[in-house]
């Protein structure tokens, strides 16, 4: 549900990119989202043929995996309220299949390790089962304070 993502990170529309947490384990996080035909970026992506940004891909998996953080922070019974997830790395990011308005996509992230406060993950969108975009990423959790 809409609120769980409300209560688990900070981004807001216009600016969410997740509609729903599917799925939370130790190291995966499983999200939906169901892109909206009259959502703005369509009118200037591509007229007549509207694509979802592939940047806009990337971040909901990048925030799919903030997700995953928090919930697994909060797993071993610390808070994670104070925490800003911020993007620090971007590798091999492979777009595959387009995502048009209508679609509604699976939004995987995947924990691989921690090293020294940063959080390296991959994830994938997906559409019915059938790969759009893969991406390694890193994340870190930053106190608000900073």
């Amino acid at each position: 549900m809409m609120e769980d993502v409300l209560r688990t990170i900070p981004h807001r529309p216009p600016f969410l990119f997740v509609d729903e947490i599917l799925e939370v384990s130790a190291d995966r996080a499983l999200c939906q989202r169901t892109l909206r035909a009259d959502e703005a970026f369509f009118e200037g992506h591509y007229p007549g043929n509207p694509i979802t940004p592939g940047v806009l891909l990337c971040e909901s998996v990048f925030q799919t995996g903030a997700i995953l953080l928090v919930k697994r922070i909060e797993a071993l019974g610390q808070s994670a309220q104070a925490k800003t997830p911020v993007l620090s790395r971007i590798q091999d990011a492979r777009f595959k299949r387009m995502v048009k308005p209508r679609d509604t996509v699976q939004i995987e992230a995947l924990f691989k390790e921690e090293i020294r406060g940063f959080y390296f993950l991959r994830g994938s969108v997906k559409i019915e089962g059938k790969t759009a975009l893969t991406i390694e990423f890193v994340l870190a959790l930053v106190d608000e304070s900073l």
